[in-house]
């Protein structure tokens, strides 16, 4: 992995991930999981990350983390520039300062996130002990005014009590305070809301938003659920496979959605003018597994448009300004209808 030093992206870009490719070492071999992903995540705005289980979002967000498995996961290629330097390729005692320094990460399982045998306030005391270099009692101090930030009530208290005493709800909102304590201009929330009902989901999602609102930073939100992304995003990038099918804003997205894959999640989701009988639509046949990828375009297999170009790797092709999509055979298929309900 080179280490020359990255163009500049343009400054309202916080982060700049190009061609990224992550592949992990296994017994069946070399699998790749993430494969030549370019992203861009600008300054107070959101990015949607979308896909199936399976199709390299969580392994993205690790990789630019770099939190990957070890020894098996590496990152083989491309470049992750973060406030115009390559993380990718920086010494990880380095890349330590800025993971909980500068970008903050949200976990989707907050019993795992947190050490159930250290108290609450030891384990937010400890993000401003290490990144801020403050004493114990001033990162008490610091760790109460932020689980007040997030919502928590008595957060003198529920600093001295343990994950396993909090509700799924209080636990996520402990791990948003972790990772909003040191201020980062960067978030990456990894399926923030998947344990939680969804009474639950919708309070983390409004103060996901209202924390963003006041503090200005970029989040990267990675989920499966296009509700949440027509909600909370302002961009969104669609994968399939390793590799990304499409990308752009999301009111257009939804709007015109141009490859078949999207279209087919847009359509799979429920809505009040459904007929009650009738059955929803899906996407026929199931995710690839790595040792399994299609040469070519990976969703071929599934896809209702297919034809023999598929069978070679579709470049991204420009829909419109902002508006990418990888399919060979997108300018021919027929106009989507706005899928927004």
């Amino acid at each position: 992995m080179s280490a020359a030093a990255p163009s500049s992206p343009p400054a309202d870009v916080i982060l700049d991930v190009r061609n990224l490719v992550t592949t992990f070492d296994t017994d069946a071999g070399t699998l790749t999981a993430v494969d030549g992903v370019s992203l861009q995540v600008r300054r107070g705005r959101t990015l949607g990350v979308v896909g199936e289980s399976g199709c390299g979002k969580s392994v993205t967000a690790l990789s630019i983390m770099r939190l990957l498995p070890q020894p098996m996961g590496r990152i083989r290629a491309g470049q992750i520039i973060f406030e115009g330097e390559d993380i990718a390729a920086i010494p990880i005692e380095a890349m330590r300062r800025i993971r909980g320094g500068k970008i903050g990460m949200i976990f989707q399982e907050p019993m795992t996130a947190l050490n159930p045998v250290h108290s609450i306030g030891r384990q937010l005391s400890e993000v401003f002990l290490l990144h801020r270099n403050r004493d114990r009692s001033e990162a008490l101090r610091l760790s109460v005014e932020m689980l007040t930030k997030v919502g928590i009530p008595s957060p003198e208290i529920r600093v001295s009590e343990y994950p396993h005493q909090l509700s799924g709800g209080m636990r996520q909102r402990v791990v948003i305070a972790m990772a909003l304590a040191c201020s980062p201009s960067l978030v990456i929330a990894d399926e923030p809301t998947t344990a939680l009902d969804v009474t639950i989901q919708a309070q983390i999602l409004d103060l996901m938003r209202a924390l963003q609102r006041d503090l200005g930073m970029a989040i990267v939100l990675i989920t499966h659920d296009l509700g949440v992304i027509a909600e909370m995003c302002d961009d969104v990038v669609v994968m399939y496979g390793g590799r990304v099918a499409e990308s752009g804003p999301v009111d257009r997205i939804f709007r015109s959605p141009s490859h078949p894959y999207t279209r087919g999640l847009l359509q799979s989701i429920p809505r009040l003018s459904t007929p009650r009988k009738s059955r929803l639509s899906v996407i026929e046949g199931m995710v690839p597994g790595l040792a399994d990828l299609p040469p070519g375009c990976r969703f071929q297999n599934r896809c209702p448009h297919r034809i023999d170009a598929c069978a070679s790797q579709p470049t991204l092709g420009v829909v419109s300004s902002g508006h990418e999509v990888a399919c060979h055979r997108w300018r021919d298929l027929p106009v989507a209808a706005e899928v927004r309900s």
